[in-house]
């Protein structure tokens, strides 16, 4: 594991497993027949987008844990980092 402990490899999967848990959520639990972007659309006045995103968030949370308890630090930084921007986002949607 130590060949894979490297920032680049965590933080892209962090920039891009929060977008991925919220499509595969929103597509299978919003109940309107609309594309991706008009759900988006849709719900970014609101506050519930945060509430999306801090549960998105979740799954890199779950990542950071694993990659820290088996010593790949970089990995679990990058994952961290990676989540940082959907944090922010989030915070200030609420």
């Amino acid at each position: 594991m130590k060949k894979f402990d490297h920032f680049l490899y965590g933080f892209i999967p962090g920039l891009l497993m929060p977008i991925g848990f919220l499509w595969i959520y929103l597509n299978r639990f919003y109940p309107a027949d609309l594309t991706f972007i008009e759900i988006l659309k849709q719900l970014y006045p609101s506050a519930m987008l945060g509430k999306l995103l801090l549960l998105s968030i979740m799954l890199n949370l779950v990542g950071v844990f694993i990659f820290y308890k088996q010593d790949s630090l970089r990995l679990g930084i990058g994952m961290m980092m990676g989540a940082m921007p959907y944090l922010i986002g989030a915070l200030m949607m609420m």
